[in-house]
């Protein structure tokens, strides 16, 4: 009986490293048919601090139809239970018929063997008043279930956001309208460039491979934020170095075309700054 509960105590902190919730999980998410998307797709990357849980949550149903948001709340070991509760939309593209609900999850964390695809967080949603953003529009509440995709090391020195690499001014816009809608491609021939992208330090796009399909982001300049800084850093260089991109940028009735380019020591920085037209 000894040995048993000295075994137990040894396998103790190796069953609780498992409980790591760093990484990226996807799944699906039940909502009622009335719903935007026929299909709801979704995927957590998490960032797990002691129990403190940090990260975005991606709904989508095609590359034409998702939201992006920012979540936060807490994980138990001990009990293997997880609140979220997603804040700040981040980027969308969606109907214009179509209201994003913010939702509140309620988890627990599932591991079956020692196979990392066996690891999988599930549970109930529901959204404050079971209303979407607007207010009006119901949310109804439902289920979730979300397998492991990757595992991400911690680190107890995060890299700076901008790597410690020198921010080059490319191009800085004055811009009359709210929003900018800005599409990265590559720069010519695809050679594996992968790219982060910040806004105000903040990360809006992580190493992501530049190809002929558009990475999409949306940017809100107005008299709340007159000022915003997008930076695109280089990942890798390619086959092809440096690291090249072309950004496309849509503003109202303004169409801009830059080409950036990054390599170890250079970040492309272009600066975006609200200006509406005078009033006469």
């Amino acid at each position: 009986m000894l040995i048993r509960v000295l075994i137990a105590l040894l396998l103790l902190p190796l069953l609780s490293a498992g409980q790591d919730l760093n990484g990226k999980w996807a799944g699906r998410l039940v909502m009622a048919p009335s719903g935007c998307f026929p299909i709801y797709n979704i995927q957590f990357e998490l960032s797990d601090s002691a129990g403190i849980i940090t990260g975005t949550a991606l709904h989508f149903s095609d590359s034409f139809n998702y939201v992006k948001k920012r979540i936060t709340g807490t994980f138990a070991k001990d009990s293997n239970s997880l609140l979220l509760a997603e804040g700040a939309i981040l980027d969308f593209k969606i109907k214009q018929d179509c209201v994003p609900c913010l939702k509140r999850y309620s988890l627990t964390y599932h591991r079956g063997g020692n196979a990392v695809a066996d690891e999988q967080i599930r549970g109930t949603w529901i959204s404050p008043s079971d209303k979407a953003t607007d207010g009006k529009t119901t949310c109804d509440p439902g289920t979730i279930v979300l397998n492991r995709l990757t595992r991400l090391e911690k680190k107890n020195n995060p890299i700076p956001t901008t790597q410690n690499k020198t921010n080059v001014l490319v191009r800085e816009l004055r811009l009359d309208s709210c929003t900018a809608e800005i599409e990265f491609f590559d720069n010519g021939q695809i050679d594996g460039d992968t790219i982060s992208v910040y806004v105000n330090n903040r990360p809006i796009v992580h190493r992501q491979m530049l190809r002929a399909q558009a990475i999409p982001m949306r940017l809100s300049v107005d008299a709340k934020r007159t000022v915003q800084e997008v930076v695109m850093v280089g990942e890798n260089l390619g086959t092809i170095p440096p690291n090249t991109a072309l950004m496309i940028i849509k503003a109202g009735n303004e169409r801009y075309q830059l080409y950036l380019t990054a390599d170890e020591k250079r970040n492309a920085l272009v600066r975006f700054i609200y200006a509406p037209p005078s009033k006469l």
